[in-house]
């Protein structure tokens, strides 16, 4: 029987090194899904930062959609998997749509919406019909002031949401603040 783990924080809280301990604590084979597309210098720092803090032996997929097709080939070699991180997965599914979220119509906002949860859906289906424990991270950043762009609001939105969707499918969810993790749930 799986089982979901989801690691929330807000910006260099600490919580993806928090969720790779829970990984290295499990102390058997563990798949990596990176979400991030590394597409400026501060991100492709951020992402050999990242490597370099993992062990080399940790199996990488670099993927953001339809991460739920991979599950069944992951759960065949790996018994743990971290998913790094749900807010990047968002972003890059709401940017790959090419909306002006500035001046689109609330529909099409609502149509990338229902991509993302259906994705999200998807995902938590497929790891529930394994033996994994999946640690599932994400940005906590609607705990800040009110975005002053629309396209900075309705990220936010869209993030809250999905991270209610995952964390009522979580086993177990942890808050990180200042590198200390809180367990809210389980």
């Amino acid at each position: 029987m799986s089982k979901i783990v989801f690691v929330t924080g807000g910006a260099r809280s600490g919580k993806s090194r928090f969720a790779e301990e829970l990984c290295r604590i499990q102390n058997n084979s563990t798949a990596y899904i990176a979400t991030s597309i590394p597409f400026d210098e501060d991100m492709k720092d951020r992402v050999k930062k990242h490597r370099a803090n993992r062990p080399s032996h940790w199996t990488t997929y670099e993927v953001y959609e339809d991460i739920y097709k991979k599950i069944p080939e992951i759960a065949q070699t790996n018994s743990t998997v971290i998913l790094d991180c749900v807010t990047l997965l968002v972003n890059n599914i709401m940017f790959k749509e090419d909306l002006d979220f500035e001046t689109c119509d609330y529909a099409a906002i609502d149509g990338v919406e229902a991509h993302i949860k259906e994705q999200v859906s998807l995902l938590i289906k497929a790891i529930k019909k394994t033996d994994l424990y999946f640690v599932i991270v994400t940005n906590e950043i609607g705990m800040s002031v009110i975005g002053a762009t629309r396209l900075t609001r309705v990220y936010t939105d869209i993030i809250g949401r999905v991270n209610q969707q995952i964390a009522a499918d979580s086993d177990e969810v942890y808050l990180v603040v200042c590198g200390i993790p809180v367990k809210i749930r389980g």
